[in-house]
């Protein structure tokens, strides 16, 4: 095609001549390599790859992308499920060779570029003791993750990833340079805060740091499906004076064939309560004793470990390539309808690598005023995770109806949605994500910083 052409001639070469990453056309070696992104059932082929190393480069591709008039996707971790960091015929900004932390213990500080994966800032913060609350997979991008909220591990002690977030800098559709904070450009600060990508591209973040580890009561404890009933009506009256340092989930899923999984129980349908305590090994001991006790257990992990080991749990079970498909619902509470929900539909799991997650939310994410930031649903008392997944394409056509019936079994209970776990649902769904007030304000800010909407490829927020 023409645009095809035009692409892969003059212009690209003009950039190359000034553009200190790596300019990857699709007659490039590495090109498969670099446009693939973690969801393997996305298969899309850019026209070109600008793989950025600082500011001068993401400018440079941004003037290229716009004069062209090419569609552009922005690339952090390559890590969102409906894979919004890559397109077809257009041009990927990819930021994954700007890898720079500097963490100031004494401060409590690190400055984070935009292509930095949580187990690398993990590494570099643990090393003094210190953490940015941060999500559950350890190759997830820190820039997707925190322009969504961020939930994780030690969110009910230490609030989402945005709550300690200081300042960012980005570079704005028209190329300019800003930075946001509190005290600089607040609008835009408010609106980065769970607005995803909608209003730029963000170069550098500066998080507050907080104490955790290096060791944590940590893991889980699991139980046959069948007595997902009574394990959901427990944990739900244990969980009712549970204190900030505990965050927990509760994982549907097949026993994972893992070396610490003994053979006899790989491949059967549980049901497991992870917990991850935020405080000190022997408080953490005391808190979980409870749930270690309760019922006829048929694996009990949750034990003493580094929180670098607790942080990497989930990375097995979510491995670039495999083929992911995901619903999403928060709801008030785990009242007995919704756990006769989750028990019907738990036990229809058919996939070993499908899931669900149970996210318990409250304590510190919900005492941030709700205005505060762009994120929405705050005060949700769970957020469902409903991953219909395979390792191939074979199959996952009936793991995605699975996700959809279980997630529309859920509708009447449904509070909203945590914006970082949908997939392509339209308009409505990401008005509903943000709710409309904070919706009405969010199209406002695109109108400032993106009234062409340049920035789309994303949970999109149209300027109109």
């Amino acid at each position: 095609m023409t645009q095809d052409t035009e692409i892969n001639g003059t212009a690209v070469d003009e950039l190359q001549t000034s553009f200190r990453g790596e300019i990857i056309r699709p007659h490039d070696a590495g090109y498969d390599d670099h446009r693939k992104v973690w969801n393997g059932s996305i298969d899309r082929r850019p026209a070109v790859i600008a793989r950025c190393t600082g500011v001068a480069d993401i400018r440079a591709a941004l003037r290229l992308a716009r004069s062209l008039g090419l569609l552009a996707a922005v690339r952090g971790g390559g890590h969102s499920f409906p894979g919004l960091s890559v397109c077809d015929d257009g041009m990927v900004i990819d930021l994954s060779l700007m890898k720079g932390i500097r963490v100031d213990p004494e401060a409590r500080t690190a400055r984070v570029q935009a292509g930095v994966l949580l187990g690398e800032l993990d590494r570099e913060t643990q090393e003094f003791g210190l953490a940015v609350p941060s999500g559950i997979v350890t190759h997830t991008g820190v820039a997707g993750l925190t322009l969504g909220g961020g939930i994780g591990w030690i969110m009910r002690k230490h609030g989402l990833t945005i709550d300690q977030l200081l300042s960012v800098d980005l570079v704005t559709a028209d190329g300019e340079l800003v930075r946001a904070s509190e005290e600089h450009n607040a609008d835009l600060f408010w609106g980065v805060r769970g607005g995803g990508g909608n209003f730029g591209i963000v170069t550098e973040f500066e998080f507050r740091l907080v104490p955790v580890g290096p060791q944590v009561m940590a893991g889980p404890v699991f139980w046959a499906m069948e007595d997902t009933p009574e394990v959901l009506r427990f944990y739900r009256d244990w969980l009712a004076d549970c204190p900030d340092e505990l965050m927990t989930a509760a994982i549907q899923r097949k026993a994972p064939a893992l070396p610490i999984v003994p053979p006899g129980l790989v491949g059967k349908h549980v049901i497991a309560i992870v917990g991850c305590y935020a405080g000190s090994v022997d408080d953490g001991e005391r808190v979980m004793r409870p749930l270690k006790e309760f019922g006829s257990p048929v694996l009990d992990l949750c034990r003493p470990k580094p929180f670098l080991e607790h942080q990497k749990m989930f990375d097995p079970s979510f491995p670039h390539g495999w083929s992911y498909y995901v619903r999403s619902c928060d709801v008030a509470g785990l009242s007995d309808d919704v756990i006769d929900i989750a028990t019907e539909h738990g036990l229809r799991i058919t996939s070993p690598v499908t899931s669900v997650a149970m996210w318990q939310l409250g304590g510190a994410v919900g005492r941030i005023a709700d205005d505060a930031t762009a994120f929405n649903g705050r005060q949700a008392g769970f957020t469902f995770n409903i991953n219909g997944n395979s390792k191939t394409a074979d199959g996952f056509d009936a793991e995605r109806q699975w996700a959809r019936d279980y997630w529309s079994a859920l509708a009447p209970y449904h509070t909203g949605v945590y914006v970082n776990f949908l997939m392509e649902e339209g308009e409505e769904r990401v008005r509903q994500a943000y709710g409309a007030a904070k919706y009405r304000r969010l199209k406002a800010l695109k109108r400032k910083y993106d009234p062409t909407n340049f920035f789309r490829l994303n949970q999109n927020i149209k300027p109109d």
